[in-house]
């Protein structure tokens, strides 16, 4: 076996093409008018530190090392881009992190710690809005908190007895819009509805109207909902069983029949009035208050125990919804979809870096959980764009097998005649 070796081919080939659909989408020059001026004898401009850090993940890598490692030298004289050192780009994004900001709820005396990166929010919306895919115009809205485990010195304890953070996520189809960062002991509930307000605001200037919110229980309170109320046309919440939410099942005479699968369970709707007790203890007027629908979906106890109010032995699964206009069925179908989104908190975890994060403060990891949502929401243009061209390539790829047939094509830069061309080694593209 002979080996040779060429500094001049690049494993990554395939990388080329996502490097000028960036350029040609104007995010260089995005991200040059909006992120702080850089020094006049820096090498690099933001858009080298934050495409070649992006660049690690479309090819395979977790960790900014990798630019060191496994790219720079496949990409030295790459036209596109200058590849900056490691160290550089974490400290480049590092510098754009906002104080965290302490604050504490109504009720009780503990702290919460909120990063906010509201700059950053901005910057990603303004991306979206370069991306042809993006749509604008009576949105459906899904907003949930995921936790992120991490050792970093200032997380705090989970519910899940671990330590970590749990950031809000607000999400539109396959793109992140918002995200804002807390720490890990602050309950997903705990003062959401400015979150909710804060992310509203954004997307309204943004030129984003949202028809649709969707969330879970944690959203299942009074201001939360109050502030959804203000935020979208229509809400879409899981309820979390209560007294009066049960008295309110109790009342339902009509129950459907549905078959999922080997299992039987049974539908009905009703209206309901929430947080009245809740309302009356605020002196807030009953009439702020409104009524909404209420489809519950039940299924038989295995233990057979009797629940007091409803007088059956059921587990309930509630959806509270201002929609009238919906049948059961269709509310249940269209809550459930926003399960798609536990996928994307997936892909953001395992394919883009959030479950490995590079610094030591929250506040500097919220940088970097934002800019790798941005690395998603540009990955989820580019596999569609390149797939309409590709035929190997299908739109619903994860990055890993993209990164296989796509951006591994061995290739290298070359000059004739004062311009450069890129030879491609593989027959992909046939």
């Amino acid at each position: 076996m002979k080996i040779h070796n060429s500094s001049a081919i690049t494993p990554f080939g395939g990388l080329n093409f996502v490097i000028k659909e960036a350029i040609d989408l104007n995010i260089n020059t995005l991200l040059s008018s909006n992120l702080p001026r850089l020094p006049q004898q820096c090498k690099y401009n933001w858009f080298d530190i934050l495409m070649s850090y992006w660049s690690v993940f479309f090819c395979g890598g977790d960790c900014a090392e990798d630019l060191a490692i496994n790219l720079k030298n496949g990409l030295n004289n790459n036209p596109y881009i200058n590849i900056p050192s490691p160290d550089r780009v974490l400290e480049r994004i590092k510098s754009l992190s906002d104080s965290t900001q302490i604050c504490t709820a109504n009720r009780g005396e503990k702290e919460h710690q909120f990063s906010l990166a509201e700059g950053l929010n901005r910057l990603n919306l303004r991306m979206l809005s370069l991306l042809p895919g993006f749509n604008k115009t009576n949105v459906v809205l899904d907003y949930d908190n995921t936790l992120i485990f991490t050792e970093k010195a200032d997380a705090r304890m989970t519910y899940k007895k671990s330590n970590g953070y749990f950031p809000g996520v607000g999400m539109i189809g396959k793109h992140v819009v918002y995200v804002e960062n807390r720490n890990g002991n602050s309950s997903a509930h705990v003062m959401q509805h400015e979150t909710i307000e804060r992310m509203a605001a954004l997307l309204r200037e943004a030129g984003i109207t949202i028809d649709v919110i969707r969330a879970d229980s944690a959203s299942y309170t009074y201001d939360i909902i109050k502030s959804m109320e203000k935020t979208a046309k229509r809400i879409f919440i899981k309820a979390r069983m209560s007294e009066p939410l049960e008295k309110a099942i109790a009342d339902i005479k009509e129950w459907k029949e549905v078959k999922l699968g080997d299992e039987i369970l049974f539908r009905g709707s009703t209206t309901f009035t929430p947080f009245i007790r809740f309302a009356r203890g605020n002196q807030d007027k009953t009439g702020s208050l409104n009524e909404y629908r209420l489809v519950v979906t039940k299924e038989a106890r295995k233990d057979g125990q009797i629940n007091l109010f409803t007088g059956e032995a059921f587990n309930y699964s509630p959806i509270m919804t201002n929609d009238f206009d919906k049948t059961d069925d269709e509310v249940v179908f269209f809550y459930n979809a926003r399960g798609a989104q536990e996928k994307e908190f997936d892909e953001l975890k395992n394919d883009f870096g959030w479950n490995k994060m590079p610094f030591s403060k929250m506040e500097q990891n919220t940088v970097f959980l934002l800019f790798m949502a941005m690395c998603k929401n540009l990955y989820a243009h580019m596999i569609v764009r390149f797939s309409e061209k590709i035929k190997s390539l299908s739109p619903h790829f994860r990055i890993k097998k993209f990164i296989f047939r796509f951006i591994c094509i061995p290739a290298k830069w070359t000059v004739s005649g004062r311009t450069r061309h890129l030879i491609l080694y593989g027959s992909h593209f046939t």
